[in-house]
């Protein structure tokens, strides 16, 4: 190979090992792994969270939700129940929910999904409400202040 030549040795189907079968649904690339569950490449995970590919690969370096699966190349795969995980997460950040809160909550939710679930983690989740439910009206109070603000200078651009 001389310098600056580009070729490389093609890479066979055989070096890279069996793939999972891909299918396209819309934008959105899924995966189906042996088990027929389907998977989802971090790209549609951003698409379908509004999170960005930085936030997700953060979350993960963290262990705050480590992807279902890995491909054969190391790319990651979500699951459904990783994009409903995801989802609640979203959902906590505007509230200002730390991460060790967020990680707390998950495992709380997880916990009262099973059937033989303790009274603490009902307790758990009433805080987690009363702390969002708080936090909802601290914003509520915040957006009318803006409204207030807006409603200021539209008259001031108006009056002339």
């Amino acid at each position: 190979m001389q310098h600056g030549d580009a070729r490389a040795a093609p890479i066979t189907a055989a070096a890279i090992g069996p793939r999972p079968r891909r299918r396209r649904v819309g934008q959105t690339d899924l995966m189906e792994t042996t088990g027929g569950e389907q998977l989802l490449h971090i790209g549609a995970v951003t698409e379908r969270t509004g999170l960005s590919l930085r936030t997700l690969r953060h979350y993960d370096e963290i262990g705050l939700i480590t992807p279902s699966e890995r491909s054969a190349g190391g790319f990651r795969l979500y699951s459904e129940a990783d994009v409903e995980r995801i989802l609640l997460i979203r959902r906590m950040k505007p509230l200002d929910f730390t991460l060790e809160q967020m990680r707390e909550l998950l495992e709380v939710t997880d916990a009262a999904t099973r059937p033989d679930a303790p009274a603490e983690v009902r307790r758990k989740l009433h805080e987690f409400e009363e702390i969002a439910i708080e936090r909802r009206a601290k914003l509520e109070r915040k957006v009318a202040m803006a409204d207030e603000f807006l409603s200021r200078l539209r008259e001031l651009s108006t009056d002339g």
